[in-house]
């Protein structure tokens, strides 16, 4: 006799939790990705992140900085809240991130590449990381706690480590989290040889401020990361004489990454690099000249080490694809900042002026996201991790300050942020960047500048997107100033920031540091 099932005894059909590749370079600025629509490069790889799913137009950090930045996106909380300031205090990775969750409810997780937080990641089941900011030729790994020297060049080595996980140790019947973490384009920017004339046809036109003069900015005016006179001409432009002693510290740090690489490596290097070193002393340019000069061999050795990072991206976009993972895989593109190029006259980040403050921020994910979509609300690097815990069905722990935008790529902005909030605390530093907090909203930014300066600014970012006049003082504007300032005092509450804060991480940065006020 045949027994039939009632409905009520089949069980119910558990939703497949999807599979999350976070991809992350270092420094990549948003106006070198094409889908930005800036002209600088071409990007095909990271643009289809985008085309296949969303961009988001307004992507920002809470601290440009590398270490901080990415605590910040595994905790979803504001560097004065997960303890991880700046580069020089140690981060705690006994605290709770996204993929210790993410591991607790079932997923698989691996880190590879750049994390650039000392000691052994934790929420990971394999990890094989870069110790600091790694190295571009035969560079050093942490293969789970043992260190390790690879052969070949640390983007295409990154992506193998990242393509072999996901090939031969990701177990088949699980969901996988998988953080794949360029060091590129990070300083030196030392492209690899397939790229080397990349850009050699090309003359860039510097941004219109270059040549600011920082009028009524004295913090702008007080950095040291000018491209004309701050720029090494052997450290970061490679015009090494290897006929002269080291006798500067910038000129041994470029030695020693030079000496990394393997002989017929060098041949081609010198190949390539030696006439430009040639002509370059030939023409022994000055003033004005050498800074465009210089602008140029910047901007063509960055921009060509993010094309590699472009063909590893598409590396793993096709591997999803083949092997029939794409479907349910969320794929996210982001760098720990933005970037200068040319803008102010600068290279580097940290000040909380639009160029450093914005990030890039791509993302597919084909079961909900709808292929064109762009969101132009403002969003920022603590929001990932509330992000992938929503997607995966696990519970969002009230201490993270993120916000999932699950929604907002849905289309439901009705309850978005309309704010956001920035700290800088590395100073004294490198680049000798003031410490600094502010807000910014869709229109304006408000910035205190402070430690050994007490200053503040205010932006029109729709009259003035470059951020060359500071309107603090500006009558016209007074109304506008005090309702910044009533933004500021109700986003430090809400975050749970103050003067008080800002004074323990000072006594702390200074304390580490060896200095004293």
């Amino acid at each position: 006799m045949a027994i039939m099932a009632s409905c009520n005894d089949v069980a119910e059909e558990k939703p497949i939790k999807p599979n999350i590749v976070f991809i992350m370079s270092d420094d990549h600025a948003y106006q070198a990705i094409s889908a930005y629509g800036h002209g600088l490069n071409n990007t095909p790889n990271i643009d289809r992140i985008g085309n296949e799913g969303v961009i988001f137009n307004k992507g920002f950090v809470n601290n440009s900085i590398c270490a901080p930045s990415r605590a910040a996106m595994l905790t979803g909380k504001h560097s004065f809240v997960n303890g991880k300031v700046d580069n020089v205090r140690a981060y705690d990775w006994n605290q709770e991130n996204f993929a210790k969750a993410l591991q607790r409810n079932g997923y698989q997780t691996a880190l590879v590449g750049k994390i650039h937080l000392d000691g052994l990641p934790q929420g990971f089941d394999y990890s094989n990381v870069l110790p600091g900011q790694g190295q571009y030729y035969a560079p050093d790994f942490i293969e789970n706690g043992v260190q390790k020297t690879y052969p070949g060049y640390v983007t295409h080595v990154t992506t193998d480590i990242a393509l072999n996980w996901l090939d031969n140790k990701r177990e088949k019947d699980k969901p996988f989290l998988l953080l794949y973490h360029q060091k590129a384009p990070h300083r030196t920017w030392m492209p690899e040889e397939k790229y080397f004339t990349l850009f050699d046809d090309k003359t860039f036109t510097p941004p219109a401020n270059f040549f600011d003069d920082y009028q009524g900015r004295p913090a702008a005016a007080a950095q040291e990361m000018g491209v004309y006179k701050d720029m090494d001409v052997v450290y970061d432009l490679k015009m090494l004489d290897k006929e002269k002693e080291i006798k500067t510290k910038y000129r041994g740090m470029f030695q020693r990454q030079y000496d990394r690489m393997t002989e017929e490596q060098k041949a081609a290097w010198d190949a390539y690099y030696d006439p430009i070193i040639k002509e370059f002393k030939a023409e022994n340019p000055q003033g004005k000249d050498l800074a465009l000069w210089k602008y140029n061999r910047y901007m063509q050795d960055y921009l060509r080490t993010i094309q590699s990072v472009d063909d590893g991206v598409g590396q793993i976009l096709d591997y999803l694809k083949e092997n029939g993972l794409e479907e349910n895989t969320i794929v996210v593109y982001t760098s720990d900042q933005g970037f200068y190029l040319g803008e102010h006259g600068w290279f580097d980040k940290r000040f909380m002026y639009e160029e450093s403050f914005r990030t890039p921020i791509l993302m597919k994910y084909p079961k909900e996201i709808k292929p064109g979509t762009v969101v132009d609300e403002l969003v920022q690097n603590i929001d990932f991790a509330p992000t992938f815990l929503d997607y995966a069905g696990v519970d969002i722990e009230e201490s993270i300050q993120g916000e999932s935008l699950r929604k907002l790529v849905k289309g439901d902005a009705s309850e978005w942020r309309d704010a956001l909030y920035y700290t800088f605390y590395e100073f004294p530093g490198e680049h000798r960047v003031k410490r600094h907090y502010g807000v910014r909203t869709d229109r304006y930014k408000l910035i205190h500048f402070y430690y050994d300066i007490d200053e503040w600014e205010l932006y029109d970012l729709e009259e003035d997107p470059s951020e060359m006049h500071n309107v603090y003082n500006d009558p016209a504007y007074t109304a506008v100033r005090k309702e910044m300032h009533d933004q500021l005092k109700v986003m430090r509450s809400k975050y749970g920031d103050s003067d008080a804060m800002d004074q323990e991480n000072l006594n702390r940065f200074l304390k580490a540091k060896g200095l004293s006020k």
